[in-house]
C-alpha cells in the first residue's frame, strides 16, 4: 500500500514535529507506519506570543530536520495531499482554515482544542457535515495506555480525573488545557453528561458532572501548573472496588488513531460526543459565573447553535 500523503496547516505547536517524527522516523520507539508528511504551511498567529514565538523554530525544524516541503497557502498544501492535519495551537484560527481545507474534499484531523469557544467548536462540525468532509479533533490523553486501559463494559458509577489547567489568552477558560483531563474522564465514562456543577478557587477548579442514568463524573482542574507537567491521574470507581492511573502517554496512540482515521474516514469519536466534552467544560464556566449554580449541557450547546440532532436529552 502507498504512503499516506499528510499535509499540515500550523507549524506553531510542538505537534507537527512529534507526529512528523513518529510517522517518518522507523527507529522511533512510536513509529506508526503507512503515511508521511508531504507538506506544510507556517501559519501563526501574531498576537499570540505562544504562537509567534515558536512557529519559526518548528518551521525550521521540519524544513531542514524532517525533509517537508513548506509551501505558501493551505490550498498548495491540499493540492499536494490526501488528507490534512490542522494542528495550529490557536484555536480562534481552526474555522477559517478549516473552510479553506474542507473545499478541498480532504479528511482532516483538528487539534486541540476545537476552537476557542462554543459556538465555532459548533460551527466547525456543523459545517464539515454540511459539505460531507470526515473530521476528528482529540486529546493524545484518549489513547494514552493507562486512560484506556479502564475502559470496559459495564460502564463505571463514578470516575475521578484530574490534571493541568492553565489559561491561554483568547480563548475558554478551560479550553486549552482543561480538555486533556476532561477527554479522558468522557474516555472512561463514556457519552452521556447531562448537567455540571462548579466549585473554583485560586489554584483549583472542581467540575462535578452529573450522567443521564445517575453516575458521576469529576474534573479537578489544576489551574497553577505548567502545560508541561505531567501531573494527571485518572481513578474509576465501581461497586466494591476502584482503579486508578496517573501521569502521562506517548503520542504513539493518537498518531495511530489519526492515520487510520485517514485511510477510512470513520472518526474514532463522533461530532455529538467531542461536542459534549467542550460543552462540559463551557457549562463549567458558565456555572462559575454563577457562583456554582446547576448548569446543563444542553443549554450551551443550544445557545451556541448546535443541531439539535447533537443535543443531548433534555
Amino acid at each position: 500500500m502507498e504512503p499516506l500523503r499528510i499535509g499540515i496547516v500550523g507549524l506553531d505547536s510542538s505537534h507537527c514535529e512529534q507526529f512528523t517524527q513518529r510517522l517518518h522516523d522507523e527507529t522511533h520507539p512510536g513509529h506508526v507506519p503507512g503515511a508521511r508528511v508531504v507538506a506544510a504551511w507556517p501559519g501563526g498567529s501574531p498576537d499570540l506570543p505562544l504562537s509567534a514565538g515558536r512557529v519559526a523554530g518548528f518551521t525550521a525544524v521540519l524544513r531542514d530536520r524532517l525533509g517537508v516541503p513548506i509551501l505558501p497557502s493551505i490550498a498548495d498544501v491540499c493540492a499536494a495531499a490526501d488528507a490534512v492535519m490542522i494542528l495550529s495551537v490557536d484555536g480562534r484560527v481552526h474555522l477559517g482554515q478549516l473552510r479553506e481545507v474542507v473545499t478541498m474534499g480532504r479528511p482532516v484531523f483538528l487539534e486541540k482544542p476545537v476552537a476557542a469557544g462554543l459556538t465555532d467548536a459548533v460551527e466547525i462540525y456543523r459545517l464539515a457535515a454540511e459539505v460531507g468532509v470526515p473530521l476528528f479533533s482529540s486529546s493524545a490523553a484518549r489513547f494514552w495506555p493507562g486512560v484506556v486501559g479502564l475502559v470496559r463494559h459495564p460502564a463505571p458509577r463514578a470516575v475521578f480525573s484530574s490534571g493541568p489547567a492553565p489559561s491561554l489568552e483568547h480563548h475558554a477558560e478551560l479550553f486549552f488545557y482543561g480538555i486533556h483531563a476532561a477527554e479522558a474522564l468522557f474516555t472512561v465514562m463514556g457519552p452521556g453528561c447531562r448537567a455540571v456543577e462548579r466549585i473554583t478557587s485560586p489554584h483549583m477548579s472542581i467540575v462535578a458532572g452529573r450522567w443521564g442514568d445517575d453516575r458521576l463524573g469529576t474534573l479537578t482542574a489544576l489551574h497553577g501548573l505548567p502545560v508541561d507537567a505531567r501531573d494527571y491521574a485518572i481513578t474509576r470507581v465501581d461497586p466494591g472496588c476502584t482503579a486508578s492511573s496517573a501521569g502521562v502517554g506517548d503520542y504513539q496512540g493518537l498518531v495511530a488513531a489519526i492515520v487510520d482515521f485517514f485511510r477510512s474516514g470513520r472518526p474514532p469519536v463522533t461530532a455529538r460526543e467531542t461536542l459534549e466534552i467542550y460543552a462540559f467544560l463551557e457549562a463549567a464556566a458558565v456555572s462559575s459565573r454563577r457562583g456554582g449554580a446547576r448548569v446543563t449541557l444542553r443549554d450551551v450547546l443550544a445557545e451556541a447553535g448546535c443541531p439539535e440532532a447533537w443535543l443531548p436529552a433534555s
